[in-house]
């Protein structure tokens, strides 16, 4: 069985990369910190957006898709899920709301870890929170239909001593004052996919219990710019970091850093994102139009006329509607959907 031990952590030999990313995000961290004590009613626009992208993007990494309208609906639960894609987005919706409203009292632990798998998977038939009862395979399909596994998880017999070891190592790794725990985390996370615990719906809950450890360690950027969101925009990278940092990883020889520098990596281009939006919903020195262009150029998705106002709600509509005509026209932004599902997005 898989042995777990986080003392490397300790040594201090980090890559410069990575050392550079920690220093910025611990900045950026406390800048954020202040502007939130002094800025609630922005935060929260800001947290209402993204959750709407959290959902959407946690879920689309799966091939789990509907459109933006759907999104909408499920997500301010105007709509029941109309079929199996949308429950599984219904149930990661709730399952989000937990780790969001109550991930103080949460921890990784088995409970909470079962529980989260069985709001999330409360829509579908598929029986959530319980742990897989046969092995399961990572298999990767090529541009010419053929498979090959690549990567064999802990066998089914051996996950509940697996996960109750890699738990405890764990906890006792964020005893150890000698370990940064932002670097921790992603140790965590590396090893959960590697055990891949579940029958269905493993990288969602990674990404669930990334918030959870990042919350509860005060890294809380992913709650306003997405941190799902942007896993899914570089998810080509992503799973490279994840394949190179599981090679060995059954005799415990693998390498954590490629897997913790994207994950970090993921992490700062957040707090950046957060940083930049914020000057932009609070800027003096720029006109309400410039900041309406500014909004729509830096943003990750599509963005509707209702989410720009969130964003700057002393920006009034008619302001807002002749900034995007005048981009439109431009030929700088490209207006996507039609009615209510209207969004813009920067052109390429």
């Amino acid at each position: 069985m898989r042995k777990f031990d986080y003392s490397f952590l300790e040594t201090g030999m980090l890559p410069a990369g990575l050392v550079n990313i920690v220093g910025a995000i611990a900045e950026l961290k406390e800048r954020e910190s202040e502007r939130k004590q002094n800025n609630a009613v922005i935060f929260t626009r800001l947290e209402s957006i993204a959750k709407v992208q959290s959902i959407k993007g946690s879920n689309e990494i799966e091939g789990i898709i509907t459109s933006d309208l759907r999104i909408n609906e499920i997500v301010n639960q105007n709509s029941a899920p109309l079929n199996h894609n949308e429950a599984e987005i219904a149930g990661y919706r709730d399952a989000l709301a937990i780790v969001h409203d109550n991930y103080a009292d949460l921890d990784i632990r088995e409970r909470d870890i079962l529980h989260l798998h069985e709001v999330m998977l409360s829509y579908s038939p598929v029986n959530g929170g319980q742990y897989k009862q046969s092995d399961n395979l990572i298999m990767e399909i090529a541009s010419d239909g053929s498979r090959r596994v690549r990567f064999s998880p802990t066998s089914a017999i051996e996950t509940t001593e697996t996960m109750e070891q890699m738990i405890l190592a764990y906890m006792d790794a964020r005893s150890n004052y000698g370990i940064n725990q932002l670097l921790l985390i992603p140790c965590v996370i590396l090893d959960f996919l590697c055990i891949h615990p579940f029958a269905d719906g493993n990288g969602r809950i990674s990404r669930l219990l990334s918030l959870l450890l990042l919350y509860k360690n005060g890294f809380d950027a992913g709650k306003y710019i997405s941190f799902e969101e942007q896993i899914n925009k570089n998810k080509a990278s992503y799973y490279e970091a994840l394949r190179v940092s599981s090679e060995k990883w059954h005799d415990g020889t693998n390498s954590y850093f490629p897997f913790i520098e994207n994950f970090t990596a993921t992490l700062l281009y957040c707090y950046k994102e957060l940083d930049k939006r914020f000057a932009v919903v609070n800027a003096s020195k720029t006109t309400k139009r410039e900041r309406v262009e500014v909004t729509v150029l830096n943003s990750l998705l599509p963005i509707s006329k209702q989410e720009i106002c969130y964003v700057l709600p002393d920006v009034s509509p008619t302001t807002i509607e002749a900034a995007l005509a005048g981009l439109v026209k431009n030929g700088i932004v490209e207006k996507v959907g039609t009615a209510r599902n209207t969004k813009y997005v920067k052109n390429k």
